[in-house]
């Protein structure tokens, strides 16, 4: 591939970026692409500039003292008249507006944010995942990834909480590299429930002894392509896992799938979320995947990565920037072309 080529796109989308770019785009623009110093001023004023960005202030100003932030009185009646907490969009409001607050370069010490952090651990079940949000019937491991992610950009990683998360993720990585939904992207497959509604086998699962079922025997069955990339995501955020065989047989197995069909049709079937372009990145996309895999030591020594990249080089517009859509969406499009700018970085400093 020539280097010309991403050095070009490098230079000019991120001055293109720089231009237009809201604070908190800019701050990660210069931080993990520009590579500027602390004491740079560029980068002391973004600081500033996100203190004061206005969806920033909007969320702590809307974030309650029990660590919760509100939800629509649907939603709310929905999660009341269900199981209750986790299930509901309570604990999912949490999740997406902590990522929202770590994307706009929020220090994690501010009280509400710890209670929403306490929030969280407080739904810890005793085999060490987050229970929720879809169901109490099984754990969802995509939606522990994403909590993960969360938790350790937090710098909680040493809270035993965190590593007993930890623990429960890489105990049902399966003998393929990857994660799947329990019972739902396996048992599901039993002929007695092949065309039973989503719903309706869920209900089932919480009402039946679960322990009749073998989840090792359904190994033959392949891992979920995107469940995995979510918690290879979580992974990653850890010094100490982001090296590990554990990640490593992770990211392999969605590498080795790039560009092709998610096996299951419960999460992202069609092999065109590939080439989405997506944010926030925990709806599961080819963008979100590099991220990942360059975050995680993969280049240009390793020859499935070429036309990954060749295809996000391909998607960038004539402007310089990468969009979501045709229909403009300035927030959307400025995250999905820093993370962009950020693959290409971490690609072209590994020739």
């Amino acid at each position: 591939m020539p280097l010309e080529e991403i050095d070009r796109a490098l230079q000019q989308s991120s001055m293109k970026l720089f231009q237009i770019s809201n604070p908190p785009v800019r701050y990660w623009l210069l931080t993990d692409v520009m590579e500027k110093d602390e004491d740079d001023p560029l980068l002391l004023q973004a600081r500033k500039d996100c203190a004061k960005f206005h969806p920033r202030v909007r969320l702590l100003s809307t974030l309650r003292d029990d660590g919760t932030w509100p939800i629509s009185k649907q939603r709310k009646l929905a999660e009341n008249s269900g199981p209750g907490q986790p299930v509901g969009w309570t604990y999912p409001t949490i999740i997406r507006n902590l990522y929202a607050l770590l994307q706009y370069n929020t220090p994690t010490s501010e009280r509400r944010v710890r209670n929403a952090l306490e929030k969280v651990f407080s739904w810890q079940a005793e085999e060490g995942f987050i229970s929720g949000p879809w169901t109490k019937a099984f754990p969802i491991p995509h939606w522990n990834g994403y909590t993960l992610h969360v938790l350790l950009r937090c710098g909680l990683e040493e809270d035993p909480r965190t590593q007993k998360l930890i623990s429960w993720l890489l105990s049902m990585q399966r003998t393929d590299g990857g994660w799947n939904m329990p019972y739902l992207e396996d048992v599901r497959y039993l002929p007695e429930y092949r065309h039973m509604r989503v719903g309706k086998f869920m209900e089932l699962m919480g009402t039946i002894d679960k322990s009749q079922f073998d989840l090792k025997k359904f190994d033959r069955v392949p891992s979920s392509i995107w469940a995995t990339v979510q918690v290879v995501w979580g992974l990653v955020e850890s010094p100490k896992w982001i090296r590990s065989q554990q990640v490593k047989r992770g990211a392999e197995f969605f590498l080795n799938r790039f560009f092709k069909r998610n096996y299951h049709a419960t999460f992202y079937q069609s092999e065109n979320n590939w080439t989405r372009l997506k944010y926030p990145p925990y709806f599961g996309s080819g963008l979100s995947a590099l991220d990942i895999l360059t975050k995680s030591g993969y280049g240009p020594d390793d020859e499935r990565m070429e036309r990954p990249i060749r295809w996000l080089l391909s998607a960038k517009s004539n402007d310089g920037l990468w969009y979501q859509s045709e229909r403009p969406n300035p927030e959307k499009d400025q995250w999905i072309t820093v993370i962009a700018l950020r693959v290409l970085k971490r690609y072209r400093d590994r020739y």
